[in-house]
C-alpha cells in the first residue's frame, strides 16, 4: 500500500510539472496565457482574495484530465441522492433536465497548476437536490460517487454553495465524454479533482470518508487559495 502511495505521489508531481507548460492531451494543445494570468492575479474576489489562486496559470481550453471513463450515454444515466437524508431519490437524465437550471460563469482550478476562468457551465444546483432529499441535521459531508467506484469527498458547506452544480453543459454544448458526460459534479471553490466526472451518486454522510485521491496523499479539503494540494 505504501509503495502504491509513493507511485501515486510521483505521478502527481509529474502532472503538476506538466500543468505549467504546454501539454498534449487527446490531440488538443493547451498553453498557459501569460497575459491573462497576470491580469487574473490583479483581479480581486469580493472577499479580497486574488481571483487566481497561488501557483496557477490561465489556459483557454478545459483540459480532460483522464480517469477511467464511464458510460456517457444519457439513456443510461441514473443519479442517486441518498445517505443521511429523509427523502432519498433517483433521477434519470430527462428528470435532471426538468429541474430548475442554473447557467453560471465559473472559474475552475486544477491541482496540476492550470485554471480555466469564466467558462459557462449549466446544470442543477446541488443545494436544490439537497432541499428535495432533506439531509438530516447530522449530515456533515457529501460523497460524490462516480464510475468504477471513484469517490470524492467534500464538506457539506462546499457542496451546497450556490455555484456548486451537477453540470451537464459546458460553453453552450452538452458536456463532452472526456469531461465527464453526461453529468459531473462541479465544486469550483475546491481543486478540480473534487468535481467528480461521470457522476452516479451524491451521498450525504455523518462522518467524512476520504475519496480516491485523498487516500493516496492528496489534501482532504483542497482549497486552491491555501494551496492544499497534499495531505
Amino acid at each position: 500500500m505504501e509503495l502504491r502511495r509513493r507511485e501515486d505521489r510521483r505521478r502527481f508531481i509529474k502532472l503538476a510539472a506538466a500543468g505549467t507548460a504546454v501539454a498534449a492531451l487527446g490531440g488538443y494543445y493547451f498553453l498557459a496565457d501569460d497575459e491573462e494570468t497576470k491580469a487574473a492575479r490583479r483581479e480581486l474576489l469580493p472577499d479580497g482574495r486574488s481571483r487566481l489562486p497561488p501557483g496557477q496559470k490561465v489556459i483557454k481550453r478545459l483540459k480532460p484530465m483522464g480517469g477511467q471513463r464511464g458510460d456517457s450515454s444519457k439513456s443510461a444515466f441514473r443519479l442517486k441522492v441518498y445517505g443521511a437524508v429523509d427523502a432519498p431519490f433517483e433521477l434519470d437524465f430527462a428528470e435532471l433536465l426538468a429541474l430548475p437550471q442554473a447557467e453560471l460563469a465559473l472559474d475552475v482550478h486544477c491541482v496540476t497548476g492550470w485554471s480555466r476562468l469564466g467558462a459557462s457551465w449549466q446544470g442543477v444546483r446541488i443545494a436544490d437536490l439537497a432541499a428535495r432529499a432533506r439531509p438530516r441535521p447530522t449530515a456533515r459531508h457529501v460523497i460524490f460517487e462516480a464510475a468504477h467506484g471513484y469517490t470524492a469527498n467534500v464538506r457539506l458547506a462546499d457542496a451546497l454553495a450556490p455555484e456548486s452544480l451537477v453540470a451537464h453543459r459546458y460553453e453552450g454544448e452538452s458536456l463532452a465524454g472526456r469531461n465527464g458526460a453526461p453529468a459531473r459534479s462541479l465544486v469550483p471553490s475546491l481543486y478540480f479533482w473534487k468535481s467528480a466526472k461521470w457522476l452516479e451518486g451524491i451521498r450525504f454522510v455523518e462522518r467524512d470518508e476520504p475519496g480516491f485521491w485523498e487516500v493516496r496523499g492528496y489534501h482532504n479539503h483542497a482549497d486552491p487559495w491555501l494551496e492544499q494540494r497534499y495531505g
